[in-house]
């Protein structure tokens, strides 16, 4: 069947996708499943990599492209096959903007049609051909309902007056992107890396780039061959003899007769390193001092917030966060085009609640 034209009239096409990241160095988009009024189709993307046919159902601005939890597939669409989505709808974002308590899609399935979705093959390997019939069966249940959920949420939506809010935030989500490679050192994005000093840093930015050379050579995650943890452990230790390494208990005895001669060969060359080369790591800037004006604005938008968020039955997060508060609180608009012109805050944000901000801020002062 040609599935582009099977959905290319329909109004709505429920999209998921399968990918491998736990199981390669490299991940990649292994399936893609779509439904409609025609039925559900999974297509296998490591035969079939030709996605051109689907590329004016998903950048159509009249057919909607209902998705659950889309941040990740929208990049991996865009990385792998150059897709953009327009006209998207995320069912975990109309979740969350109605204040439900779970927003995975086997709770909602569960909670709008009495259904029990199995996830059991949820982090199987999706790149294994064949895949089993059960596993082909099991990603065409994912698309089954979203259609229709699609559907009960923006009705709720609608019926709250919250339709345009999640409408507008798919749009934004729409347009994420996989972030860019750059040759900046691994240790920037590694959590803690901070509070190493400058030979620990050296040392760690070592295991790192060794790390993601054994990652790449034997095709597997980074997490599979060494975890954070174990690293930074080693980093602090810096063990550069066997009984080193053994004593400090970062590795299994395994990954120790798998890595260990190149690990302490990695930290022995850091610990060489002249003081000259070592790393620093970039220190932000002191942020100047907040005034006491703009403390007191802050609390006051933020008291009013989370009251008005209460009462709405959602996550005060949800409705202003903090970086939008104190963005608000800083510039102090007078005016809702000011409010407007500020990059952080929604369109929705300014239609539905600025002029209350706006008297909010005037009783701050």
């Amino acid at each position: 069947m040609d599935v582009a034209a099977a959905l290319a009239a329909d109004p709505v096409v429920a999209v998921d996708l399968e990918a491998d990241s736990m199981y390669h160095f490299r991940e990649k988009v292994c399936l893609l499943q779509l439904s409609g009024s025609a039925g559900s189709f999974v297509i296998d993307v490591l035969s079939v990599t030709d996605l051109s046919p689907l590329r004016e159902i998903f950048e159509s601005s009249r057919i909607r492209k209902v998705f659950h939890g889309a941040d990740y597939d929208v990049r991996s669409l865009y990385r792998d096959f150059g897709i953009s989505i327009h006209h998207l709808f995320d069912t975990q974002i109309a979740a969350t903007f109605l204040g439900l308590a779970e927003t995975g899609l086997e709770s909602m399935v569960r909670r709008y049609f009495t259904a029990q979705l199995d996830k059991k093959y949820q982090k199987k390997d999706w790149s294994l051909r064949p895949l089993p019939d059960e596993m082909v069966a099991y990603a065409a249940r994912d698309v089954l309902y979203l259609v229709n959920l699609a559907e009960e949420l923006r009705r709720e939506l609608a019926e709250k007056g919250r339709l345009a809010w999640v409408e507008e935030e798919c749009d934004l989500l729409s347009r994420v992107r996989p972030a860019a490679a750059d040759d900046s050192p691994l240790f920037l994005r590694f959590k803690g890396a901070g509070r190493l000093d400058r030979r620990s840093l050296a040392v760690l930015e070592a295991l790192l780039q060794l790390r993601m050379t054994l990652a790449e050579r034997r095709d597997r995650p980074l997490f599979k061959i060494i975890g954070n943890a174990s690293l930074m452990q080693l980093a602090q230790a810096k063990p550069s003899t066997s009984e080193e390494m053994t004593a400090c208990r970062a590795l299994s005895a395994r990954q120790i007769q798998l890595y260990g001669p190149a690990l302490m060969g990695a930290i022995r060359e850091a610990l060489h390193l002249p003081e000259a080369r070592l790393p620093r790591y970039p220190r932000r800037p002191a942020a100047a001092p907040v005034g006491s004006l703009v403390t007191d604005r802050m609390q006051a938008l933020r008291v009013w917030r989370d009251r008005k968020a209460n009462m709405l039955g959602l996550d005060p997060a949800v409705l202003f966060n903090k970086a939008q508060l104190f963005a608000i609180a800083q510039a102090s608009p007078r005016r809702l085009k000011e409010i407007e012109a500020l990059p952080e805050i929604r369109r929705w944000q300014v239609d539905a609640f600025g002029r209350a901000l706006l008297a909010v801020l005037r009783k701050a002062g």
